[in-house]
């Protein structure tokens, strides 16, 4: 079988030939430690995605040295609109690259504050406009010229002619170039959380062209780690903080003439870019009762051809002789048989709970993004066994992807759900039907949900009325806390836990397993217990 990786996924060293898999795999291992914290305190359910990450600081220009320091990151935000604290978060994701100089000191403090408050919608002007420079030595000559007209002393009219002088000599003649363009190059536009994502703005003209002064405003869920100006260019170094289909911003580049009295500005639009989760670590697969007839890994208690030996039985006429039981044979006084356990594939369906995403304000932990994380590893586990798994997303619109296998499955199932924290506005309280193919016949169905809200009983209801076996990974969002002598907050607590306590003992009551997946350990802690047997389903 041939990897497949999406085309230009990769960070900054790491071979083009590693397996996406492999990779996938690196990258969990690295992040593995992601979101573990002792103390949980009160869950908050928000309305857009906010992840905290760690961010890898350098010094804008060629040669920089890494340090690491927090960042925070509106994830869930529309560019070009200001988030709650979004000039202090802005300003944050701008922390990582740290200025060597005071030229990029304030290209940075300009570009923070564009990103919090955002570009106007109208484009800049196309036409050369006077710079800053040019606006100084203008007020230099006319206050000098205005104090020599009140005070009447011709000697003031001398700091006049000095900045006129100097306007004239630094004019640009013909050379001022009439045609301007920007190209934008993006490297890669498919990427996995943590990597680096390159920009390379190229200036082309016709003429002559003074510094380059640009405002870079990011897209949600990207940091700035290094800006770099070249005489006819600039290049900036992204991380992706968070996973999603992100609109990567806006770069505006001020370009200046020879003499930099005037100047144009040019808008880049840096386009989108899918983020992938890294991947659980996962590799336990658990499976039901019953088995599509296809040639799999997963031992069955079934007669087959497979590699394990489940017994012997009396020989018949045609058996191959290399499956004599040599010993049963001599014990028994006649030919015995090896018998084998047939190995079929496994049908699995990963259904994600979308309906809300609740964060942990003590650890910086989202349900949503751990519930992505957690189903890519359980996919990515399903596929290495060259079973066949599919996808629904249950919240906003509907998403769904028929189950099959192959590497290519995985980055079609993860990328059928990046645009989920845009289904904010499509919210209602009738969730939709699942379709037929959604669910395959005896697949078992892996539903990952926090069990904060009463609908998705609904649809797993629907799940078991269909025969389909089922397993709850539930999602912990932390307790809300209580302060000391608070007896209406006491109460408020031990009710938040019997409600969700009867959510679990509903699902148990059906014979739904519950597997508690905790943020920052591997996936097979919880579904170890799933191996003692095999997981049944109802009859349809």
């Amino acid at each position: 079988m041939t990897a497949e990786r999406p085309a230009g996924a990769g960070a900054a060293g790491t071979p083009a030939a590693e397996p996406p898999a492999q990779r996938a795999g690196r990258l969990a291992a690295q992040t593995g430690e992601r979101g573990r914290r002792p103390v949980r305190r009160l869950a908050t359910a928000t309305s857009t995605a906010a992840a905290t990450a760690t961010a890898t600081a350098g010094a804008g220009g060629a040669a920089t040295t890494p340090t690491r320091g927090p960042v925070m990151t509106t994830a869930g935000a529309a560019p070009g609109r200001p988030a709650p604290d979004s000039r202090r978060r802005g300003a944050r994701r701008f922390a990582g690259a740290a200025p060597g100089d005071p030229i990029t000191a304030r290209i940075l403090a300009r570009s923070a504050r564009a990103t919090a408050e955002g570009l106007p919608s109208t484009p800049p002007s196309p036409h050369w406009r006077p710079g800053e420079q040019t606006l100084r030595l203008l007020t230099v000559a006319v206050a000098a010229a205005a104090a020599a007209l009140a005070t009447g002393h011709a000697w003031l009219l001398a700091l006049a002619a000095g900045p006129a002088v100097l306007l004239v000599l630094a004019a640009p003649g013909d050379s001022r170039p009439t045609t301007l363009a920007t190209t934008a190059t993006v490297t890669p536009r498919r990427c996995f959380e943590g990597e680096r994502i390159t920009v390379r703005i190229q200036v082309e003209h016709d003429g002559r062209i003074g510094p380059l002064d640009p405002t870079v405003v990011l897209g949600p869920g990207l940091a700035l780690e290094a800006l770099t100006v070249r005489p006819a260019g600039v290049d900036l170094a992204l991380r992706a903080d968070s996973w999603g289909r992100w609109s990567l911003g806006t770069v505006d580049v001020d370009v200046y003439d020879a003499g930099s009295l005037a100047r144009r500005t040019l808008r880049t639009e840096l386009g989108t870019a899918d983020v992938f989760p890294v991947p659980s670590a996962a590799g336990l697969t658990p499976i039901p009762v019953r088995l599509p007839e296809r040639l799999g890994e997963h031992t069955t208690d079934h007669d087959g051809s497979g590699v394990e030996v489940i017994g012997v039985r009396p020989s018949v006429h045609g058996e191959r002789q290399r499956r004599i039981h040599w010993p049963s044979t001599t014990r028994r006084g006649s030919i015995q048989i090896n018998q084998f356990a047939a190995e079929r594939a496994a049908d699995a369906v990963v259904l994600l709970d979308t309906l809300g995403d609740v964060h942990d304000p003590a650890t910086g932990v989202s349900s949503l993004d751990e519930s992505l994380r957690a189903a890519a590893g359980l996919t990515r586990a399903y596929l290495r066994r060259h079973d066949r798994i599919g996808l629904v997303a249950v919240g906003g619109q509907l998403r769904w992807l028929t189950a099959a296998t192959g590497d290519r499955q995985f980055y079609r199932m993860v990328e059928s759900v990046l645009e989920v924290r845009q289904d904010r506005a499509h919210r209602g309280p009738l969730l939709p039907q699942l379709p037929l193919p959604a669910l395959p016949r005896h697949a078992l169905v892996y539903a990952f949900t926090t069990l904060a809200d009463q609908r998705i009983l609904d649809v797993l209801g629907r799940i078991g009325d269909r025969g389909n076996p089922l397993v709850v990974v539930e999602i912990p969002v932390g307790e809300p806390s209580v302060e000391p002598g608070d007896e209406v907050g006491a109460l408020a607590l031990r009710l938040w836990r019997a409600e969700r306590e009867a959510m679990r003992a509903a699902l148990r009551a059906r014979g739904v397993p519950v597997a508690r997946h905790t943020a920052g350990e591997a996936l097979d802690l919880a579904l170890a217990p799933l191996l003692r047997r095999r997981i049944g389903g109802g009859v349809r």
